[in-house]
């Protein structure tokens, strides 16, 4: 059968995580969120040990404690801490604690390295079945809450005007990050899982004039860093995850550039409008 081989399995994950990570991460972007999902990233770790001590899902663990960070970070905002040092400290603790908690787990071999970084190639098929789950349930809830999460994240008087209430939909949003990151785990591993959410949408920004081609250049941008991360780390024989994240950010240098060289030819304009 076609997934008995590896690198298509491989293939399919990356693709997968890539479709639910862009259209999230442009919204990571617009409403400046890229600290939150560094600490819901982060927590997975400790969703990691969650799941061996009880010997239930990955998913689930990392799914459940992800929810758990982002529940804690949104109640303690706004009292005496700001917003950017309470996310450092919780991100940072949690990846901490998490490793700390995996250290005293016995009889079960574990290989950090795989969770921090990932392990796009040893992606089994009932990996793929979550993995494309996820990416269903994200995209389902992006296509289902577009109109409202833009105008939550474009205005919060204007959405409440238009009886969009902006707290359900930043919910709607955390949820959809904590699915990403229990399904980007096993493909670029918690500490890059954050890059994969924002470098792609960031690639897109310079080349979109619209939210929606925002979203659609960023799947695109993503699903090919990730297809070209893949080949590339098979080539040279390097780290796949972080392959994938390197090859994101070429692609992020090449659209900034592109958007720069846009707008000096607009601010130009033609040739025949310009005096003598």
């Amino acid at each position: 059968m076609i997934l008995d081989d590896f690198l298509v399995r491989a293939a399919l994950a990356g693709i997968g995580v890539a479709l639910a990570a862009a259209p999230l991460g442009c919204f990571v972007v617009w409403r400046r969120m890229a600290f939150f999902g560094d600490a819901t990233a982060h927590a997975a770790i400790l969703g990691v040990a969650l799941s061996l001590v009880l010997s239930t899902s990955l998913f689930a663990g990392v799914l459940v404690v992800s929810l758990l960070m982002a529940m804690i970070v949104s109640l303690l905002s706004g009292k005496g801490f700001a917003m950017d040092t309470l996310l450092g400290v919780m991100a940072h603790s949690a990846l901490a604690f998490g490793l700390v908690a995996v250290s005293f787990i016995s009889g079960v071999r574990i290989d950090l390295m795989a969770y921090l970084f990932g392990d796009i190639l040893a992606v089994g098929k009932a990996d793929l079945a979550v993995i494309w789950g996820g990416t269903a349930l994200v995209m389902g809830l992006m296509g289902w809450r577009w109109s409202r999460l833009l105008t939550a994240t474009l205005n919060a008087d204007l959405a409440h005007a238009s009886g969009v209430d902006p707290r359900r939909e930043r919910w709607i949003l955390t949820l959809s990050l904590a699915v990403v990151v229990a399904v980007a785990l096993k493909v670029v591993g918690v500490l890059l899982i954050a890059a994969l959410l924002i470098i792609p949408a960031a690639a897109a920004r310079p080349l979109s004039r619209t939210p929606e081609s925002m979203a659609l250049l960023a799947a695109m941008i993503a699903v090919t860093a990730a297809l070209s991360g893949l080949q590339t780390a098979y080539w040279f024989d390097t780290p796949t995850g972080p392959t994938i994240v390197s090859l994101a950010a070429v692609l992020f240098a090449v659209t900034s550039l592109a958007g720069h060289v846009r707008r000096k030819v607009s601010r130009a304009g033609p040739a025949s409008d310009r005096p003598p």
